[in-house]
């Protein structure tokens, strides 16, 4: 199915806030043009760096740039497209502070 990005400008307002993150996702970008997922675990065959989180949360981390930065992202499957919906990016560091605080499953800054 045909992938559904919201918000991608999420994705640029990051890149102008944080040049050294451009070519990393301007990547992640690029793969997602040419995604075909029918299913959660589909996201593996596009990226390597995949964690699809529990509790039921359907949400997905992303690690992005050789695990410099990640993006945490809510799916939803429909009919005819898949809904990725951007809900926070930032550094590895900044994540493990998330997780420390085990904001994974709720944190939506966009």
């Amino acid at each position: 199915m045909k992938l559904h990005l919201i918000k991608k400008e999420t994705i640029e307002r990051y890149i102008v806030d944080n040049a050294r993150s451009r070519p990393s996702l301007t990547e992640f970008l690029e793969k997602l043009k040419y995604t075909n997922w029918e299913k959660p675990t589909d996201m593996k065959d596009t990226f390597t760096a995949v964690d699809l989180l529990g509790k039921s949360s359907n949400r997905v981390v992303f690690s992005i740039g050789g695990n410099n930065y990640r993006m945490i992202c809510k799916y939803a499957f429909g009919d005819k497209q898949v809904h990725l919906f951007i809900c926070w990016i930032g550094t590895h560091a900044e994540y493990t502070a998330i997780c420390d605080e085990q904001l994974q499953y709720s944190i939506s800054n966009y």
